[in-house]
């Protein structure tokens, strides 16, 4: 090992450490729910779309399925949006888009996405439904809905 060099690397814990202190300040039961989740993101007040993909994110990053996020789910999560790769990435968003868990997206599945990001954007300049007929149209290319 080098002079500069140290047994555990200069990213990971520095990294680290910050990312627990700033969870345990939002969250000092060391566990964050869906609530606290929407606050820490901004995200309260949606309508009923909005809340609705939030917390498809938030039952997706619960990977125990206990009603809450705990450290090492959270640090799961920034990994994958951080440092994942695309196609965990991807993995990631099929199984948020797939709210049925069939192992195909359908027209359905794609409206409520498209709705629900819409209104959590703001953006109107198309409805959630033209600009879901127009990705599908593109993408189903065997005319079987999904």
């Amino acid at each position: 090992m080098g002079a500069g060099e140290s047994l555990l690397g200069d990213g990971p814990v520095p990294e680290m450490h910050h990312y627990y202190s700033k969870f345990m300040r939002e969250c000092p039961s060391g566990q964050l729910s869906l609530h606290e989740f929407k606050k820490l993101l901004g995200l309260q007040g949606l309508d009923p779309q909005g809340d609705l993909y939030i917390k498809r994110v938030f039952d997706i990053f619960d990977l125990n399925q206990d009603g809450f996020i705990d450290f090492l789910e959270f640090i799961a999560a920034i990994n994958l949006v951080i440092r994942g790769k695309i196609d965990q990435k991807l993995k990631w968003y099929f199984k948020l888009y797939d709210a049925d868990g069939n192992g195909c997206i359908d027209k359905k599945e794609l409206l409520s996405i498209f709705t629900a990001i819409q209104a959590i954007n703001g953006h109107t300049n198309m409805s959630a439904e033209e600009f879901t007929n127009m990705i599908f149209q593109k993408i189903d290319v065997n005319n079987d809905g999904k």
